[in-house]
């Protein structure tokens, strides 16, 4: 039972740090880099991007497997030290898992939806986009889901110290 315990808080912080790599990287390079090009150009490449991570190691194993793991291994830590990080950790990133759902998802879909940018008024279809929106809302995402990182990690800690010879 160590060993599931064990196994499943490393893979939830494991992650749990990949989808919060994610976000920085969209947040810190991504992002700033696209809002430098023209409307053509960013269409079409946030089109591009949005249809790519779209995959069964992003999406499978990193943003919905993070939030399963999370709760696995805080099911698995019941009655430990480790426990109140885990839960905590679980609220953070189901409220990212939310905003990504409730708000970047639909922008994505939205822009997807707006058609093949040698086809559409790109400057039309990057306005309705919003950067300005989908940036903030993609901060929020970065904050919440480092810090549950950061739980997580600490909780991996303290389940190493708790069964420390």
């Amino acid at each position: 039972m160590d060993g599931l315990r064990v196994a499943a808080l490393l893979a939830a912080t494991l992650t749990t740090g990949m989808v919060a790599g994610v976000f920085g990287i969209y947040a810190n390079a991504i992002m700033p880099g696209l809002a430098k090009t023209d409307d053509r150009t960013f269409v079409g490449a946030f089109q591009a991007m949005d249809r790519a991570i779209i995959n069964p190691i992003f999406l499978g194993l990193g943003f919905v497997g993070s939030l399963v793991l999370t709760l696995l291994a805080g099911i698995l830590h019941l009655g430990e030290d480790a426990f109140a990080w885990i839960a905590a950790a679980f609220v953070l990133y189901l409220i990212t898992f939310v905003v990504t759902i409730a708000v970047n998802v639909p922008m994505n879909d939205a822009l997807k939806a707006a058609g093949d940018p040698d086809t559409i008024d790109v400057a039309a279809a990057r306005a309705a986009f919003d950067e300005a929106r989908w940036r903030s809302f993609n901060l929020l995402r970065v904050a919440l889901n480092t810090v549950a990182f950061g739980l997580l990690a600490w909780a991996l800690y303290l389940t190493g110290k708790s069964h420390a010879p």
